[in-house]
């Protein structure tokens, strides 16, 4: 397994566009493509990804910084219905991590990002990562705040 992250550019959006929530998974996660529209809106401050495996697009996620806290958030990270299972999503948070510490848009510590409440499978992933519950909830979403140290490896 060779996980990478790509940034979402013309040569490959339409890639994005053909991955694939699993059943029941809308309730969780947007789709990239309406993803992508926010990154269009928000484009000054994030940077939407595909995640690779090889060649391969196997999943996407966007980051964005919150310039009013500041934070860097981690939004849509989703994982092909016919990828998942194999630690593709394990491996990408670890690039997105990565990718982070680099700081592109501006100082932080503090990384967060939010989770349906039912979605035991993310939950999982990201307290195995250092995330944090903060306690604070918005209807289904409770957020999460990586514990971490992020200065540059």
């Amino acid at each position: 397994m060779s996980i990478t992250l790509r940034k979402i550019d013309e040569n490959n959006f339409l890639d994005a566009f053909h991955l694939k929530l699993g059943e029941g998974q809308e309730k969780y996660v947007s789709h990239p493509i309406r993803s992508l529209a926010q990154a269009y809106v928000y484009r000054n401050q994030c940077q939407p990804f595909g995640i690779y495996n090889g060649e391969k697009m196997v999943g996407y996620v966007m980051v964005i910084y919150d310039w009013d806290i500041p934070e860097y958030d981690i939004w849509h990270m989703m994982i092909d219905t016919a990828e998942q299972g194999k630690g593709y999503g394990s491996a990408a948070l670890d690039e997105v991590i990565k990718y982070i510490r680099t700081k592109p848009f501006g100082t932080s510590e503090r990384v967060a990002l939010t989770c349906n409440k039912e979605n035991e499978t993310a939950m999982k992933l990201y307290l195995k990562k250092g995330f944090c519950l903060t306690g604070s909830e918005d209807e289904d979403e409770v957020e999460m705040v990586l514990q971490a140290d992020l200065r540059k490896e």
